[in-house]
């Protein structure tokens, strides 16, 4: 059982973590369009350039304070930002870009919507945590919710081969493992550095990340062709520069700064408006309207995210009444 340090948010916290877990979820959301936009670039190839340009900015940003970041964190911390780095950004982006690739945003966003339940599970055995049968509810929702979201695209499945719908599921079951542990383990680093800031952590796991994208590049020329047009090239500049610039510094940004004002079995349920932004973004793409299974998705998932948050509050009131040494 986690026994890290006592989450004690200040007063009015909830609230404003909830309204940056909002925002992180409609950055984060642009990710899924991503690969659909630069198509004619492979996953390790999107990776390679997202992360480039992530890594670039991050050290810009942090250049003036890099040497005094760096004497604050010990070899523990440094080991810690490059397992954040792989599991969170690398390993998760690049099984992301392929599940989207060959099975389709809708099927993809079914997988990464479990992420909250996964989490809060996870989250539910923190001390002070919410107990797991209050939570019950809630998870129930969620997983309503997310089988209503992919219910179409797995009964009818986009065009292309089961070969690839399989591909598809099982890189998106894979970015759904990789994503909850680096959640989890990102949660509890925050709460143990309080010395640092979110948003120095942001950037120091962006330099990290920059340094993996660099590793990868004997892999893509290896591997892939980049051979390209000049529209394509475009193309591929402005994705990478894009959701480095808005996904991965702003809406990290916002997801730390969320994580830090939300206890984790609640942090887990703020994933499902990265589901819901990837699929408003995926309905303007593809020029529609939600289905009846769709719109019911969002109305389950909403319910989900308000039952938690009734469920956090009840037990905080509880506690208030009980005093600080009730157990």
């Amino acid at each position: 059982m986690w026994t890290g340090r006592k989450y004690a948010p200040h007063a009015g916290s909830t609230p404003i973590g909830v309204l940056c877990g909002m925002g992180a979820g409609a950055l984060w959301g642009l990710v899924f369009l991503a690969p659909e936009l630069a198509r004619a670039f492979s996953p390790l190839q999107l990776a390679v350039g997202r992360y480039l340009a992530y890594g670039l900015l991050s050290a810009l940003l942090l250049a003036p304070r890099v040497r005094q970041l760096g004497a604050m964190l010990s070899r523990r911390d440094w080991l810690m930002l490059g397992w954040l780095a792989l599991a969170g950004n690398t390993i998760y982006y690049i099984l992301l870009a392929t599940a989207v690739q060959t099975g389709g945003i809708a099927m993809t966003s079914l997988v990464i919507g479990f992420l909250p339940v996964a989490v809060t599970i996870i989250g539910s055995r923190d001390r002070d945590a919410v107990p797991l049968a209050r939570l019950a509810p809630s998870l129930l929702l969620c997983a309503a919710g997310a089988v209503c979201i992919g219910w179409q695209a797995l009964a009818a499945p986009a065009s292309g081969s089961v070969r690839n719908q399989l591909t598809g599921l099982a890189c998106a079951i894979g970015a759904l493992a990789s994503w909850t542990a680096f959640a989890v383990s990102n949660s509890r680093c925050l709460r143990r550095l309080d010395r640092v800031s979110i948003h120095d952590w942001n950037l120091l796991i962006g330099i990290v990340t920059g340094a993996q994208a660099l590793l990868l590049i004997p892999a893509s020329l290896a591997f892939d062709s980049w051979v390209r047009t000049a529209p394509d090239w475009l193309t591929f500049a402005g994705v990478s520069i894009g959701v480095a610039i808005f996904a991965s510094l702003a809406g990290n940004t916002l997801w730390n700064r969320m994580t830090r004002l939300l206890p984790l079995t609640l942090v887990g349920q703020m994933i499902l408006f990265e589901t819901l932004f990837a699929l408003l973004y995926a309905f303007l793409w593809e020029e529609r309207l939600p289905t009846a299974n769709e719109a019911a998705a969002f109305l389950l998932v909403v319910l989900s995210v308000a039952s938690c948050l009734s469920a956090h509050q009840r037990v905080g009131h509880q506690r208030a009444v009980r005093g600080p040494d009730a157990q």
